[in-house]
This record gives C-alpha cells, structure tokens and sequence, in this order.
C-alpha cells in the first residue's frame, strides 16, 4: 500500500525566466502564490505569460510582481483582463519585510524566476538578485563551456 509521501507530484512550468540566471547572481529564492483573475489563469494555463523584463516590488506593506505579461485570453469576453498590470504576491508578513530590508539595505532586487502550478494553484519563484558586472557574465559562459568540452571527453 502506498503512504501519502510516495505519489510524485507534477509540477509543470508555465514559464521561465532563463535570461535572469545570465544577468544576474540568484542568492536566494522565495515561492509566491499570485493572485489572478479567471481570464489570467487560463491564458497562464495556455502558455500566455512572459517574464521578461519582469520584477518584484514591496509597495506599501506588500510583494507586487511588475511588468509580468499576462497574454489577454483569446476567448475571453469583455470581462478579459490587462495584459500588463501589477498582480500582487502571496507570502507571509515576515517574508515581505525581510524582503524589503535586503532591497532596500544592500541593493538586490527581486527577479521572477518561474511560473509554475504547485498542488493547482498558480506559484511565482522569486529570486533575491545581485546584478552581474560584464566580466562576471563571460567567465560564466567561459566555465560552462570547459564543462561541456569536459563531459565530451568523458564519454
């Protein structure tokens, strides 16, 4: 008989975020619930959403994603919603002001890193970043090709 702990779950990722881990040194990781609409999270579901250019913000108390784009649902009726707007993050309290201390204090930001469904509902990873300088960007390219000229002479 199989016990709770042993069905593994499918988390599928509606998107991701593959430039931010490029432009930016991910110190850490927060998961969010985020607070759609019905149009939003069918077009989510579809693969409608982009986040590029994307970002969090702490505004008055709370975690906002900015700049996230939620693609209007093509069956969707007038009742359809904004592409472009503000969604606001689930996390507890303390995690907001922990947050807005590290971005405020030590010049990180919050970058989303994906999109994703967790037990059906809707979660947004958000990195805790450091911005990378121009010669931290080559030597991470530099280092992940001696690895895969590495792994090619492996086999």
């Amino acid at each position: 008989m199989a016990g709770k702990g042993s069905r593994k779950e499918f988390n599928p990722v509606f998107a991701e975020n593959r430039r931010a881990r490029h432009d930016y040194t991910v110190l850490d990781t927060v998961e969010c619930g985020v607070v759609l609409t019905g149009t939003e999270v069918k077009s989510v579901r579809s693969g409608g959403v982009s986040l590029a250019g994307a970002y969090g913000a702490v505004l008055g108390g709370e975690l906002w994603l900015m700049g996230a784009d939620i693609a209007a649902y093509k069956f969707g009726n007038r009742f359809n919603h904004e592409p472009k707007s503000r969604r606001k993050l689930l996390v507890h309290a303390k995690e907001v002001r922990e947050l807005r201390m590290k971005t405020e204090a030590k010049g990180l930001t919050l970058i989303p890193l994906k999109v994703f469904l967790r037990r059906g509902r809707i979660k947004v990873e958000l990195g805790v970043c450091r911005g990378k300088a121009q010669h931290d960007k080559r030597e991470a390219i530099r280092h992940r090709e001696l690895n895969r000229d590495l792994r090619s002479l492996a086999r």
